[in-house]
């Protein structure tokens, strides 16, 4: 049972999530500290000339529907992968997976 649990998802995200918190900190000293920022830091700069800065806001709703879609797909693929054949109740969660992603798929590409 103990070799088990050490193997689950949620287990070994804390597991990895600590062990970076710990050499993220240890590390931390290492770190560069600038004493005096310059005048210049965060501004626009090109080709040797300095260039008015515009606040620029990414829309990422054409890209939404795509990011949807691939990770439906891939979801679908792992659900119908990881499936046991001779599973009768885990091929319906299967089928709940398949139905519930045409409807997803349905509902964003409606005009």
């Amino acid at each position: 049972m103990t070799e088990t649990l050490l193997l689950s998802p949620p287990i070994v995200f804390i597991i990895v999530l600590f062990a970076a918190l710990i050499v993220a900190r240890l590390l931390s000293g290492l770190a560069f500290k600038p004493t005096k920022l310059p005048d210049g830091l965060g501004k626009a700069y090109s080709c040797g000339e300095d260039i008015p800065t515009h606040m620029i806001q990414p829309d990422y709703s054409q890209f939404f529907p795509f990011v949807f879609y691939f990770t439906m797909l891939h979801v679908v693929a792992l659900m119908i992968a990881t499936v046991p054949v001779a599973a009768i109740e885990t091929s319906f969660v299967a089928v709940i997976y398949v139905l519930g992603v045409i409807t997803g798929l349905l509902v964003l590409y409606r005009r």
